[in-house]
C-alpha cells in the first residue's frame, strides 16, 4: 500500500453530522502527517478540555493529526446520566471515525484513540467493533473498567496512564489491563492525581502518548 501523508498543514473547524444535529469539532493536521488521534473527552468536559487540547498540540509537533470534538450535542450534555451512557459516547466515536474515513485530507490516515475518564471507555469499545480502523489507544486517567466487557475483543495495542495518587482509578485501571489480551502497557505517573494537574505530570502524559502513536501509527501496511 502507498503511505499517504498531508501535503501542508491544515487547520479547520468541523460539524460532523448525527441525526437531525451535528457535534463541533477541531481537525488539525501538520504537514507530512499520515496518522491522526481523535479525542474522547471525559464527563462533563468537551473539545475544549485544556488537558487534551495541550496533548493534541504536543501531537501535533511530533508530526501526529488530531480531531477533538463533542461526544455530545449541548442539549444532551446538560442531562447527568447522558454523560455516562457508554453506549452512546461508543456510537460517537464510531461516528466520527466513519466521517474521518470518509473525508478527502484524512482517509487514508491511520486512526488511533485518547480517551479521558469515560472517554476511554467509549474508546476501547468502540475499537472492539471497528476491526482495523483503529492502531492504538491511550487512557489519560480513564475507566476502561466500564467496557470491561468488550476489553478481550480489543486488537490493538492499548497504553493505560494513570495517576500515582488516584488510588481508586489504579486498581480499576489494574482490573482493566488484565483484561487485555492485546499489546498493552500500564503506566502510573508517581505523584500526579487524577487530573495530572501537578507540575510536568501533562508533560509527561503528552510524552508517552507521543511515544506510543509515533510508534504505532508509523506502521506501513501492505
Amino acid at each position: 500500500m502507498v503511505e499517504k501523508r498531508v501535503s501542508e498543514n491544515y487547520e479547520k473547524l468541523v460539524e460532523i453530522p448525527i441525526n437531525s444535529a451535528s457535534l463541533n469539532g477541531m481537525l488539525v493536521l501538520p504537514e507530512g502527517a499520515k496518522g491522526i488521534v481523535l479525542f474522547a473527552h471525559g464527563s462533563g468536559s468537551s473539545r475544549l478540555s485544556p488537558r487534551n487540547n495541550f496533548v493534541a498540540t504536543v501531537l501535533q509537533k511530533a508530526g501526529i493529526g488530531t480531531l477533538l470534538f463533542d461526544l455530545l450535542t449541548e442539549e444532551e450534555d446538560t442531562v447527568y446520566s447522558t454523560r455516562f451512557d457508554i453506549n452512546l459516547l461508543t456510537e460517537r466515536l464510531i461516528l466520527a471515525t466513519n466521517w474521518l474515513k470518509n473525508q478527502s485530507k484524512t482517509k487514508d490516515l491511520q486512526i488511533g484513540y485518547f480517551g479521558a475518564s469515560t472517554g476511554a471507555a467509549a474508546a476501547l469499545q468502540a475499537t472492539a467493533g471497528m476491526g482495523s480502523l483503529i492502531f492504538a489507544i491511550v487512557s489519560r486517567g480513564g475507566r476502561p473498567d466500564l467496557a470491561m466487557s468488550y476489553l478481550s475483543k480489543v486488537e490493538f495495542p492499548t497504553l493505560l496512564i494513570v495517576g500515582g495518587f488516584d488510588e481508586s482509578v489504579i486498581g480499576l485501571n489494574q482490573q482493566a489491563y488484565d483484561e487485555l489480551t492485546c499489546e498493552k502497557k500500564l503506566v502510573i505517573v508517581p505523584g500526579a492525581t487524577h487530573l495530572f494537574e501537578e507540575p510536568g505530570a501533562l508533560e509527561e502524559v503528552a510524552r508517552l502518548a507521543v511515544e506510543w502513536f509515533v510508534r504505532h501509527l508509523t506502521v506501513k501496511v501492505v
